[in-house]
């Protein structure tokens, strides 16, 4: 059994403000991801190749808030933040702040597989990058109209627009299981719009936002990330399978559904166990997403 989910990000998505045309871009957006990924777990591909190619895609995408469409820090930037796991190897790569990669998660993926790190940052990051033979695109590349309007927004004080509620609505991610058994997991993000002092969220960090490991699963997660650093999301859920003896259902729901509520934290996960179990859960009015496993047809979704 091999199989994979993906997220487009989930928070508050009134349907009164979905519109059809959107809702189509959405749709689009995570079916074509889907099907790249799944694609390469059909070829016998491994599930680190499988996420990395899906999250590229919905990187590329600019209704996603991860590089083409990532939201504005509050001077007018695009910082980007990317992780990367393998539940076969326990290892694993990050990036935060880099502002000239088009593809964060395969910086992230070099970062995994060519150095003795997990996360770079910022410049150093984009020095490894240039090492690695990696191209760079001008910062101008990542704007959009529609982020921009919504930085305009938040520095004009528009009462009805939170950052926390227009910002985690798109980070991507995705999680797989491979023929071979092996488990990964890949989650990539421009943070929070307006944003200050170069913050950094959970998507890059390993064990909150991202993790894998093939005695359990794989999650990435999406939501207010200080809550979900705090309490660890990814790597919560995978512990409560390997030493609290849960099925992957119970794990997740504990914590997106009991843990994170009371702290205000607003979000979902995806997770994909050693069987090809996926589930997809969010505590939030909606959650952009899509799942396949072997056999069966893509299952894309966007409110409960």
């Amino acid at each position: 059994m091999f199989g994979m989910a993906i997220h487009g990000g989930a928070g508050t998505l009134p349907r009164a403000d979905m519109s059809a045309e959107a809702e189509r871009r959405y749709r689009a957006g995570l079916q074509e991801a889907i099907d790249a990924g799944f694609a390469v777990l059909e070829e016998g591909g491994t599930s680190v190749d499988a996420v990395t190619r899906a999250v590229m895609l919905l990187e590329d995408n600019p209704v996603f808030n991860a590089a083409k469409g990532a939201v504005f820090t509050l001077d007018g930037r695009n910082e980007l933040d990317a992780s990367i796991m393998d539940g076969s190897t326990l290892k694993a790569g990050a990036v935060c702040g880099v502002t000239r990669i088009r593809n964060p998660v395969t910086l992230a993926r070099a970062v995994m597989e060519k150095s003795p790190h997990v996360m770079l940052a910022g410049v150093g990051a984009e020095e490894f990058a240039s090492t690695q033979g990696f191209s760079f695109v001008p910062p101008s590349y990542f704007h959009t109209p529609e982020r921009w309007r919504q930085l305009e927004r938040i520095r004009g004080g528009d009462a009805g627009l939170s950052a926390l509620t227009i910002s985690h609505i798109g980070t991507v991610g995705a999680v797989a299981l491979d023929i071979h058994g092996g488990l990964a997991a890949a989650t990539s993000t421009g943070g929070m719009t307006g944003k200050r002092y170069q913050r950094i969220g959970d998507s890059p960090i390993i064990g909150a936002g991202t993790y894998a490991d093939n005695r359990s699963c794989a999650v990435s997660a999406t939501g207010h990330g200080e809550v979900f650093i705090r309490t660890v999301v990814a790597h919560d859920i995978c512990s409560r399978m390997r030493f609290g003896g849960r099925d992957i259902g119970t794990a997740v729901r504990e914590v997106v559904l009991e843990e994170l509520p009371p702290l205000g934290g607003e979000g979902g996960v995806i997770a994909i166990d050693a069987r090809g179990e996926i589930v997809i859960e969010f505590n939030s009015q909606g959650m952009f997403r899509a799942s396949r496993r072997q056999g069966e047809l893509a299952q894309i979704g966007i409110y409960a």
